[in-house]
């Protein structure tokens, strides 16, 4: 196998032929999907030969390939993952790109020796999400889009040993990868799933009461431009940044072989003549936007935290005059090239003796044997008749770089042998040259669920108690009547609710009421978090909260740096579709999960729901976003706003920044209601229901709070108390 290099440009292939431009043009690695898991259903992925095949191909010419495996699996999918990964496994796959955290589990017991990526799709925004992969077993984390490079120098400088791969060029997301439910949740086709519609392309008009913030011709609000990064490479590189991500495997193998080809240049224009002597040529920026232009191109988060300039905001121009003359060259170098492998040969025709031919490429060397030599009984063949023969490698996989013909004696022998011992040869090298790569069948376990049954039966013979209901409140004016409410027995508050100084006063109104109160704390943790936890730590613990309902594996983690030792939950965005994953997050210290949003109601029995949390109220958050509507629409006012985005069939979709956290949530149009499904909750084992509260009125809480108690603690016979609201995905789900 290659030796490790300092740097890895790694390419997208969404299809066989991607695949082998991406490597012509110079890619050190491809990423690609199978047939099942990957997180682009539409691309042309490979079946299991094609698979088998493309291995092979990238292994011969020294490439490593990588599976994606990203994406969020149900406990019935789970157990398949074994049986699918086993055959490219043991052909020498290099790695797996993993979102599901069941799934990195199973994977990490049952291949042991296969390197195991962190897909973006997990939201690794941090220094401490990292850590907590790492020791868990992965090689290398894909960095969330929206980091700095500040923020990438911190987890490359307290984790050497982790390899840090981060997106280079093409599409990025509006929202953190991993924490999108847009797609899913207006048409059923879910990101998480490798399915997004992509609605963040589309117009929406930006309201503010019923005033229209953005320009008749600005509607493109939540359509960044494609990511180009080849001006501050040297910075990504110097930040710790190993593998250089290419997006596009939905694209085709010219614009594959194009980008590839680029970053090619420069990579070794910067590893030759270092960061004083970089620059780029605005040709090479023009042929990038030839081969795909969206509006112009972004350097992205790396160097900002958002910006109006980062949007496409405009419809892209109807015709832009194509650039053939790069297509051409782009096709004929790279995507219709059938290249050969180079190695160096010697044949021995010796009267009397077998053919003998040995073959080198590299350090790997083979030697066949062929046809007893004959006595040429009249003319006896000369070298330059032998060599013409053998080197009629046609579209074989190899081609001479060097060949050395020693005849000894009259010899005579048919063209058939030579064919044939040329042949033997080239089948035998292959062989040898793909041995390195491929693993034993012993070096693969068996699938068990190690753990997760006996976790199920202690969360299912845990001491069942009456259902608890929940509220969570994002504004302090929600807090009142929620307090009121006798059956609520938890307040979740969230962070930036009310000022810090506040938080005991409200702790202590809760516990006068006997009712427990939880931090809740944001969706993404991000070095805003960070500063503001430290700077407010000591009024988390003078306040006295009885637990933390925390968004990421960072947040876990920094609250048990200070030395929490209450509990802290897993909110819905930490995904546990399968008992696998459930295990994974209680082994690493939550004290119980949220049930999926995306799940139908017989997935979560499969599941299994018992000591989980349901929300089952709410206006979900379909997009979680490092860019900020009020900044793009209006300029930056340092203060929490609600505005609307109007779609293209005039459905509106709330939007609030939260500018302690910086960051946006845009929410569904309608909000979630299960108000009818009080025996299903009941069947399924759930310890708690939640109602979360996020723009509603006071008004609006007191109502709906009061409805939920009466029919699902107090058992009264009570209407439904919205006219307008969604059900979610627990009869229809997601494919």
């Amino acid at each position: 196998m290659q030796e490790q290099k300092t740097v890895e440009i790694l390419a997208p292939a969404g299809s066989f032929d991607s695949m082998k431009a991406a490597i012509e043009a110079g890619a050190d690695a491809v990423y690609i999907g199978g047939n099942r898991f990957g997180a682009r259903a539409f691309a042309n992925n490979l079946d299991e030969e094609q698979m088998l095949e493309a291995i092979d191909y990238a292994h011969l010419r020294g490439v490593k390939l990588y599976l994606t495996v990203n994406t969020l699996m149900k406990e019935e999918e789970l157990a398949d993952v074994y049986r699918y990964l086993h055959p490219f496994y043991l052909q020498g796959l290099d790695a797996v790109i993993v979102q599901d955290m069941g799934a990195f589990a199973a994977i990490r017991r049952s291949f042991p020796e296969l390197p195991i990526h962190a897909s973006t799709q997990m939201t690794i925004t941090g220094v401490r999400g990292a850590r907590i992969l790492a020791e868990l077993g992965a090689e290398r984390v894909v960095t969330a889009r929206e980091l700095s490079l500040a923020e990438i120098r911190e987890i490359h400088e307290q984790l050497p040993e982790l390899e840090i791969e981060s997106f280079v060029h093409g599409a990025l997301c509006y929202c953190y990868s991993g924490q999108c439910l847009m797609s899913s949740l207006i048409g059923q086709r879910s990101g998480n799933r490798g399915r997004c519609a992509q609605p963040c392309r589309l117009p929406y008009e930006v309201l503010e009461g019923k005033k229209v913030l953005n320009a008749k011709n600005e509607k493109y609000v939540l359509s960044p431009k494609d990511l180009c990064v080849l001006d501050i490479l040297p910075k990504l590189l110097e930040a710790g940044i190993y593998s250089l991500k290419i997006e596009g495997r939905m694209k085709s193998p010219r614009y594959t072989a194009g980008v590839v080809r680029l970053y090619r240049k420069y990579v070794d224009k910067y590893l030759v003549e270092g960061k004083q002597k970089y620059t780029v040529d605005a040709k090479d920026r023009r042929e990038l936007l030839d081969l795909f232009d969206r509006g112009g191109q972004t350097e992205g988060y790396y160097e900002k935290h958002n910006g109006r300039d980062m949007l496409t905001l405009k419809e892209k121009p109807a015709f832009r005059e194509s650039n053939q003359t790069l297509f051409d060259f782009l096709d004929q170098t790279y995507v219709e090239k059938q290249s050969q492998l180079k190695v160096k040969g010697r044949l021995l025709v010796k009267e009397g003796e077998a053919l003998r031919l040995s073959l080198q490429r590299g350090e790997i060397e083979v030697t066949v044997e062929g046809d007893i030599v004959q006595q040429a009984k009249n003319q006896p063949l000369s070298p330059e008749r032998i060599e013409a023969q053998m080197r009629k490698t046609g579209t074989s996989l190899f081609c001479w770089e060097e060949l050395e013909i020693v005849v000894e004696g009259r010899v005579f022998l048919p063209m058939q042998a030579l064919n044939q011992l040329r042949r033997m040869g080239m089948e035998r090298l292959e062989e040898e040259l793909l041995r390195p790569w491929q693993r034993k069948e012993e070096t693969a376990l068996s699938e068990e669920k190690k753990g997760t049954e006996a976790f199920r039966g202690q969360r299912e013979n845990k001491e069942k108690g009456s259902l608890k209901l929940y509220v969570a409140c994002e504004e302090k004016e929600m807090l009142a009547p929620v307090l009121e409410e006798e059956a609520v027995s938890r307040i979740y508050l969230a962070a930036d609710a009310l000022a810090p100084k506040e938080w005991q006063a409200t702790v202590e109104a809760c516990h006068q009421r006997k009712k427990t109160c939880y931090l809740l704390l944001p969706q993404v943790y991000r070095t805003q978090t960070r500063e503001f936890l430290e700077q407010n730590w000591e009024n988390v613990l003078l306040a006295d909260f009885d637990g933390i309902l925390a968004g990421s594996l960072e947040e876990l983690s920094y609250v048990r740096e200070k030395g929490w030792e209450r509990e802290v939950v897993a909110d819905h965005n930490l995904y546990t579709w399968n008992q696998e994953a459930r295990y994974v997050f209680s082994q690493l210290g939550f004290a119980t999960d949220t049930l999926p949003l995306e799940l139908k109601e017989k997935e979560l029995r499969q599941r299994g729901a018992e000591g989980s949390e349901w929300m089952v109220y709410g206006y979900l958050p379909v997009m979680v976003s490092a860019q900020c509507i009020v900044r793009t629409t209006k300029g930056c006012t340092h203060k929490k706003e609600l505005l609307y985005l109007k779609d293209r069939i005039g459905k509106e979709f709330p939007v609030k920044n939260h500018c302690t956290f910086c960051y946006n949530c845009i929410y569904n149009t309608s909000p979630l209601s299960l108000f009818p499904q009080q025996k299903e909750a009941e069947k399924l084992g759930v310890a708690a229901v939640r109602l979360s509260f996020t723009i509603e009125s006071p008004q609006e809480v007191k109502k709906i709070v009061k409805a939920f108690a009466d029919r699902w603690i107090r058992h009264l016979p009570v209407e439904e108390p919205l006219k307008d609201y969604t059900r979610g995905h627990f009869k229809r789900g997601v494919e």
